[in-house]
């Protein structure tokens, strides 16, 4: 009976320490669709079959409700121990405190030495290293090579100036435009880019608080986009284009040029045969710098998890090489590792441009200023009503950019009153 007692003491005292112990992870993802989920779900299961005293629960938020979802777990103590964390949320739950910094587990993983500077630099934004990102949405420019050789275009733009030029000679084409221009939903970020390009700078505040949305170089950018569809450089009605007609203006042939993200890249693969298009870096402006816009998306660690070694291993499966190039290819990012671009998956024509952009000093992500609180205001519904008549004519560029300036800085001032 001695024997006994002192048996089930020893496997009590084993199984409370963790030793025979079943952890549970709990994994929310926010950006979700069935063939996000079903690629997260085979890294995880194989994950769970090589840690065999761990077990992962998939939570899966529907995009449009994820932050408040999310928001209201955290708060009501239902905290995840592994999230995926879209750039605009890492400060916010950063600057709370509420997650890990990883830079210690990164500088002991066997993997960690091969992520690309601008990975750590990106899951860095907050502080500390808060993510390590999965892929970049970066911006970079389509072109159809068959367009523009009919132009008589011999070479795809390197500067903003040829960028023009080419789309003016393929608007010459019966029927065709040089540029698939997104002048409705979701069109700040052209604008954005073409303003810094021609500014020579993504810097959007001076010194002391103002918004250079209006200096010279600006205004010039703002007006580059304005005569690229009243001259006639892209599609009458691309003044209400969002996403799918834009992409669909690239792939049925309308227009030659259009810039976008690596998730475009899946419908337009699908549709054009790969000899009859490539991607480049955004063309650079008068400083000969271009500055294209960066998204991007990771795993992250909440401090109140009682597993955080086991929460690393999990988001180190995640991010391993071959399982974020699997998650690169089949989700539409550009993958975090260096020499990933060796894969012959991404050595192509296709993917040139983003690592071209990547690995090239003149090329600068630029970030938007997401911690402003109208940001999501002003970039969807600003932007878009008053670029719309610009385009028309019935405003000015200088017009236009003084009325985004003076929203701009003074969301500024009130974020600088509250830091």
């Amino acid at each position: 009976m001695k024997h006994l007692l002192s048996g089930l003491t020893t496997i009590a005292l084993l199984m409370g320490s963790g030793a025979y112990a079943e952890r549970t992870l709990k994994l929310v993802e926010v950006i979700t669709s069935p063939e996000r989920t079903e690629v997260l779900q085979g890294i995880v299961d194989d994950f769970e079959a090589n840690n065999a005293d761990v077990k992962v629960e998939i939570v899966s938020l529907p995009w449009g409700q994820a932050f408040e979802k999310l928001a209201t777990m955290v708060a009501g103590g239902d905290v995840p121990d592994v999230v995926e964390m879209p750039d605009t949320w890492q400060a916010l739950y950063a600057g709370s405190d509420q997650l890990v910094s990883l830079g210690d587990h990164v500088a002991e993983w066997e993997h960690g030495a091969t992520l690309t500077e601008k990975t750590v630099a990106m899951g860095s934004q907050a502080g500390d290293l808060y993510m390590i990102p999965y892929g970049f949405y970066l911006r970079a420019m389509f072109y159809n090579k068959k367009l523009l050789a009919q132009a008589g275009v011999e070479n795809p733009p390197t500067t903003m100036a040829e960028f023009k030029a080419a789309s003016a000679a393929v608007s010459e084409l019966e029927g065709k435009s040089g540029y698939c221009l997104r002048g409705g939903p979701g069109g700040t970020n052209g604008w954005i880019m073409f303003s810094a390009a021609m500014n020579g700078t993504n810097e959007f505040f001076t010194q002391d608080g103002q918004s250079r949305i209006n200096e010279p170089g600006s205004v010039e950018g703002i007006q580059f986009m304005i005569d690229m569809y009243q001259d006639g450089n892209a599609p009458r009605d691309s003044v209400n284009w969002g996403f799918n007609e834009i992409v669909a203006g690239f792939y049925s042939g309308t227009c030659a040029f259009l810039d976008q993200d690596p998730d475009a890249l899946i419908a337009i693969s699908e549709r054009m045969p790969a000899e009859d298009f490539a991607v480049i870096p955004m063309p650079v402006g008068p400083s000969g710098k271009a500055f294209p816009t960066i998204g991007f998306a990771g795993w992250s660690i909440f401090k109140s998890t009682e597993h955080e070694d086991a929460a690393f291993d999990l988001v180190a499966a995640l991010s391993a090489p071959e399982a974020n190039a699997t998650w690169a290819k089949r989700v539409g990012v550009i993958p975090i590792h260096k020499g990933a671009d060796q894969d012959p998956f991404f050595q192509t024509e296709q993917f040139k441009g983003w690592f071209d952009t990547l690995n090239g000093e003149q090329y600068v992500p630029t970030t938007m200023p997401t911690y402003l609180e109208q940001w999501g205001y002003f970039g969807s519904t600003v932007v878009l009503e008053t670029s719309q008549e610009a385009l028309l004519g019935q405003r000015s560029a200088q017009d236009l950019a003084d009325e985004w300036a003076e929203l701009l800085t003074a969301e500024y001032a009130k974020w600088q009153a509250n830091q």
